[in-house]
């Protein structure tokens, strides 16, 4: 945001403030102002008034992007749950935040915001923090049989749990539990279950469908199975050392996690990245986001039986990994940025490489475009399939192409600008239906649309340093560690310790492959993050499918599926 848009938006949330804490006295609502980032700022309200505080907030802030939970065990009011709220028409965000105690509960949002749905059930999960008049509060990473909740301090980050009752029971328990919400019973229906051996489930995720005839009446959708306790892990590893980690969110752009994940330390820490590593990011997250749609758009088409799409898709997406790898040794997981700046310069013929890489894109972009554009097949299993339109998606959460697709311009490169996309020409695309189709033309239109801006950044990388200029943040020179005692302090005090932001909390948002990437991070002054928490679009995204395939067919919820581009790694951390 730009200063101005900064001031007008803590001059509008502060207004907001006092007009709910009138409103509704019993809310008790403090505004807690950030002189530094208007993003920042925060309304801490009682538990019980989270509810109608949110149907206030509904009418300024149609996004709530996140919900989570910070555990103070020593503290009476045990927990913070917080709720991240964003308005992209006015470039505004909010924080709320309610205090509660150990096996206390506070209201659910899901009747203000669809989007809680799952978010409040992962708080559920990983805290115990109870959501009454959630309309299905139940485990949603952690497995049935599990017994406590792992993200509580107190809970050890090496107590593993087997799930140990059969897959065959919990089909059944499922069908129970389905059956016992519909007055009918669904006695006369087909229940097939989908995954997670299945081609489109990709070995992690499951749904049972519930048929009349050839037509889903019904889905309820399961994840989870490939957790990796992402942010537990973080609590205690040092924030140089969770960039690899968060390589494995988004395994097929994976330089965007990294960049978004530096970013947001880097924010906390009050630094912004020399232009030369502003550019180097910007270039790399192009070309991540560009082999991220091919493999959706590819994939896509393979579940369909089109073998020759993959191929096309994946050819290219390898040219870009050779750049990776010439870049810094590693491929699909590459940690290529660090906390202050870049791991690595560019080597000598990096941009002669990538300008032709965009040739080898464009190329398959064109063939990609002529077989299944206007194929007659394609076409019929993706228009009209699994539509939504821009105010249930809104309300769902969703963004990136998912939500571009109904129309809605929304894009955080745009609307919430870093580096120097404000600086830089390009279009936003938009569908009109939000089908399976629109879906996959709009990653058609980014991925010329991101070749549109590597040509602009590519012949323009400015000189200079590529990270910060500081021996807190950033390692030193190796003549420097070698040649000098305050070098080579600096070299063991970084390593050993890590870098240490200020004690706080912030939110920050990047555009990722699927939508908005963003992480929410407390630091209590030391070298390891206090609590993290990754907001993962395919997390939003996944919650709304089911509603998306219900009227549709077996076949159709195949199709839609590979359009939203869940990826198991960003989908459950």
């Amino acid at each position: 945001m730009t200063e101005p848009a900064e001031a007008a938006a803590s001059t509008f949330n502060a207004g907001l403030g006092r007009d709910i804490a009138t409103r509704f006295p019993a809310s008790g609502l403090e505004y807690v102002a950030n002189p530094q980032y208007a993003d920042e700022d925060t309304f801490v309200v009682n538990s019980g008034s989270v509810l109608e505080v949110a149907r206030e907030l509904k009418k300024h802030y149609p996004f709530l992007m996140d919900v989570c939970a910070v555990d103070y065990p020593d503290r009476a009011d045990r927990f913070d749950v917080v709720y991240h709220y964003a308005d992209h028409i006015n470039k505004r965000r909010l924080r709320v935040k309610a205090k509660i105690g150990d096996g206390g509960s506070l209201p659910s949002v899901t009747s203000a915001y669809r989007s809680a749905n799952w978010f409040e059930r992962e708080a559920f999960d990983m805290f115990g923090v109870r959501f009454d008049g959630h309309p299905n509060l139940r485990r949603i990473l952690c497995h049935e049989d599990f017994v406590g909740h792992p993200l509580r301090k107190d809970y050890p980050a090496d107590r593993n749990q087997s799930l140990v009752t059969p897959m065959d029971h919990t089909f059944a328990k499922d069908r129970a539990r389905m059956q016992a919400e519909e007055e009918d019973h669904l006695s006369d229906r087909v229940w097939i279950n989908i995954g997670p051996a299945h081609p489109s489930t990709h070995g992690t995720l499951r749904f049972m469908a519930v048929l009349s005839g050839e037509t889903i009446e019904k889905v309820d959708v399961e994840i989870g199975y490939l957790h990796r306790c992402f942010e537990k892990m973080c609590e205690s590893h040092d924030y140089n050392q969770i960039i690899p980690y968060t390589d494995r969110l988004n395994y097929c752009s994976a330089p965007i996690n990294n960049h978004a994940w530096c970013r947001t330390i880097e924010k906390m820490l009050g630094v912004e990245v020399p232009p030369r590593a502003q550019v180097m990011r910007m270039i790399i997250d192009e070309f991540s986001r560009i082999i991220d749609h091919f493999v959706c758009i590819s994939t896509n088409a393979l579940d369909l039986g089109g073998m020759t799409n993959f191929w096309l898709g994946f050819r290219p997406r390898e040219k870009v990994y050779d750049l990776f790898e010439k870049l810094c040794g590693a491929r699909l997981t590459v940690s290529l940025a660090r906390v202050g700046g870049m791991g690595f310069d560019l080597p000598a013929g990096w941009v002669e490489q990538a300008l032709k890489t965009i040739g080898d894109i464009e190329k398959a972009h064109h063939e990609l475009d002529v077989l299944l554009t206007k194929n007659r097949i394609f076409v019929r299993r993706m228009v009209g399939v699994a539509s939504i339109d821009q105010e249930r998606a809104i309300n769902w959460g969703l963004t990136g192409p998912c939500l571009r697709a109904t129309g809605a311009a929304v894009d955080t490169r745009v609307w919430d600008p870093y580096y120097l996309y404000d600086q830089i020409d390009f279009d936003i695309p938009v569908g009109e239906r939000g089908d399976s189709y629109d879906r996959y033309m709009v990653r058609m239109e980014e991925i010329r649309q991101s070749c549109r801006i590597l040509k602009q950044l590519l012949p323009n990388i400015p000189a200079g340093p590529i990270s910060v200029d500081d021996p807190t943040i950033c390692l030193p020179r190796k003549q420097d560690v070698y040649g000098n005692i305050e070098g080579l302090m600096n070299q063991f005090m970084l390593v050993i310790h890590g870098v240490k932001p200020k004690a706080g909390e912030i939110y920050r948002a990047h555009e990722g492959g699927n939508g908005e990437l963003g992480f929410y991070v407390v630091s209590d002054g030391s070298g390891r993050p206090y609590r993290v928490k990754c907001r993962p679009p395919c997390f939003a995204i996944f919650q709304a499918f089911p509603e998306m395939v219900v009227g549709g067919q077996i076949a159709d919820a195949v199709a839609a599926l590979g359009t939203i581009n869940i990826i198991a790694g960003e989908l459950d951390r």
